[in-house]
């Protein structure tokens, strides 16, 4: 889903934020690396050739969270993780093995997984659900 600088430009003014160039970075980065721990992002933006310190990647990830342009997931066990994949109430696949993540869509039709049981009196938008189990490459090897 490689997305181009103009592109990030327009979500980030859409969102009524300041255009900046580590804000640029971490959208492009995410939007090539989904599921990427803020270490990974920092490397990545550092590679493409912007001085960020740690504490700005972390600040930007907060606004970029905050406005909806990024979504934080953490599967038990991990690090944060951050997707530019929001919006569409997907659900992730994670390997008990490697640790690889892979996005899964919602139920076809009505979300069911909008539906509790019993919503004590919450107004339920959004489901997160994790699918455990091991990716076919940790199922190859182990059998």
């Amino acid at each position: 889903m490689a997305l181009s600088g103009s592109e990030v430009e327009v979500l980030l003014r859409h969102s009524s934020l300041r255009v900046t160039r580590p804000r640029i970075s971490v959208l492009i980065v995410l939007a090539d690396h989904p599921h990427a721990d803020t270490d990974s992002i920092i490397r990545e933006v550092r590679a493409m050739g912007v001085d960020v310190s740690h504490q700005a990647v972390y600040d930007v990830l907060r606004a970029l969270t905050t406005v909806g342009l990024v979504r934080r997931i953490q599967p038990a066990g991990s690090v944060a993780l951050y997707e530019a994949r929001t919006g569409d109430n997907h659900h992730h696949l994670v390997c008990r093995d490697c640790g690889v993540i892979a996005d899964v869509d919602c139920a076809v039709g009505p979300a069911p997984c909008l539906m509790a049981s019993g919503d004590h009196g919450f107004v339920v938008d959004q489901a997160e659900v994790t699918y455990w189990g091991m990716c076919a490459h940790c199922a190859a090897a182990a059998s």
